[in-house]
């Protein structure tokens, strides 16, 4: 059996992780602890993770 395609992935663009407010420039999403400045890490409902090292925070409600 041939298995299905699987959908292309949806591109973020890295200018949604920026925001500018005259002449400062501020990120928008956190950035991970341990692989510095420059990863950021994904904000879901209840945690934020780290695509690279795989790094989780979990959300306090």
């Amino acid at each position: 059996m041939a298995k299905a395609a699987a959908a292309p992935k949806a591109s973020v663009k890295k200018s949604a992780a920026y925001e500018v407010s005259g002449d400062a420039v501020s990120r928008t999403k956190p950035v991970c602890p341990k692989c510095g400045p420059g990863v950021f890490m994904a904000t879901h409902k209840d945690r934020t993770s780290c695509g690279k090292c795989g790094y989780t925070e979990f959300k306090k409600e």
